[in-house]
């Protein structure tokens, strides 16, 4: 996980629509939730590692985060 996310509460949720994956992911805390899609043969990982990388970007924007 980010530096800047590490020790927060972060849930992600992945759901599938057809050939794409919507992958979600909310921050405990501040309730800021920020959501990508992605083709079906992504990686878990790789998708999870995209949602936490645009949830920082959107905290960061927000002030939320340093």
């Amino acid at each position: 996980m980010n530096d800047a996310l590490k020790n927060r509460e972060i849930i992600i949720e992945l759901q599938q629509y057809g050939n794409l994956v919507k992958v979600s992911a909310v921050d405990a805390l501040t309730f800021t939730e920020v959501s990508i899609q992605a083709p079906k043969a992504t990686a878990q990982s790789i998708m999870e590692r995209n949602v936490l990388m645009r949830l920082e970007y959107v905290m960061r924007k927000k002030g939320l985060i340093a």
